[in-house]
């Protein structure tokens, strides 16, 4: 007996109720970009700038007993993590401790950095630090700008993608859609105050992808029932489709929400923040697949047969 989430054949009217879920949409976003512009978002060591030191140890890392070594210097944002590799010996314990831009003129960062480094020697006497790098915060301003053309770039090719693979109102829906999901993702960082850093630039970067798998999965479908059903009302055509392909968007996501969950109650702190986006990105994105890049195509029309030379011929009228 197979384990079924999801009926095989299903009859859900996904646009009954489409302004109340647009509407919805709406409101996310407008308190999304709200709390974006009042409070900001809390950027961590790589958009602020501060001070990466790398050690080395015969002991075992115990995160707990560095971060409570450097907790009494009230050093702000302070991240550890344990390094592994293959080729470290049984007696090579290597760490990376990331302390941010100290504020104020008077602090100086190679007072801050002996500090550290003193309160790390008194826990471990047998430590070693093998590199210690500063960032300064016009690095941090390049990250930034870096992070924000590199997600720019995603949703321009995915844009170029959608339009060569199917047709310009497809495209406009799945880009409607990945932005939808890339702001609620930067609004609930905001709201929640949630550590921002280049992690979750790469956790935005793979939830364009994941959304984008499921838009092209549902518009693919679309477009063969819009040659199969030439007769049957645009709306009509795309609830079929969304239908036909709900049992594999829901099993797809809840396996993928299973592993995300797991590492994010078993994973540490070190990767928290990413798989947090990463869970939030999976449930906003089957969300927009539905009713944001659907219910665009919806609003815009699609041409209906492909097979007439004339690009104009068959064109459905937009849906109210």
């Amino acid at each position: 007996m197979r384990l079924k989430l999801v009926r095989s054949e299903t009859n859900f009217d996904f646009f009954s109720k489409l302004r109340l879920w647009v509407g919805l949409s709406l409101v996310l976003l407008i308190l999304s970009l709200g709390s974006v512009l009042t409070q900001g978002l809390n950027f961590g060591i790589d958009f602020l700038g501060g001070t990466t030191i790398r050690t080395q140890s015969t002991q075992a890392v115990d995160v707990g007993a560095y971060r409570d070594s450097l907790s009494v210097m009230d050093l702000g944002d302070v991240s550890i993590s344990e390094i592994f590799d293959p080729n470290f010996d049984d007696d090579q314990h290597v760490a990376m401790i990331r302390i941010q831009q100290q504020s104020g003129d008077d602090i100086s960062v190679n007072d801050v950095t002996e500090d550290a480094l003193s309160a790390l020697k008194s826990f471990d006497p047998n430590i070693s630090f093998v590199s210690v790098e500063s960032v300064g915060p016009k690095v941090s301003g390049e990250l930034i700008q870096t992070a924000i053309l590199a997600v720019v770039l995603a949703i321009g090719a995915v844009l170029i993608y959608i339009w060569l693979r199917f047709e310009w109102q497809f495209a406009q829906g799945a880009v409607v859609a990945l932005i939808h999901d890339v702001l609620l993702t930067i609004g609930v960082f905001s709201v929640l105050q949630i550590k921002f850093d280049l992690a979750i630039i790469a956790a935005l970067l793979t939830i364009v992808g994941y959304s984008l798998n499921d838009t092209v999965v549902v518009f693919d479908r679309v477009r063969e029932n819009l040659r199969k059903y030439k007769k049957r009302p645009l709306k009509e055509v795309l609830n079929i489709s969304i239908n036909e392909t709900l049992s594999r968007t829901i099993a797809t996501s809840f396996t993928t929400l299973l592993a995300l969950i797991a590492l994010f109650v078993l994973g540490g702190d070190v990767i928290r923040g990413f798989v947090f986006a990463m869970i939030w990105g999976v449930i906003v994105g089957t969300y927009s697949s539905v009713f944001i890049a659907a219910a665009t195509l919806l609003r815009l029309g699609v041409k209906r047969d492909w097979s007439k030379p004339n690009a104009e011929a068959g064109t459905q009228v937009p849906q109210e």
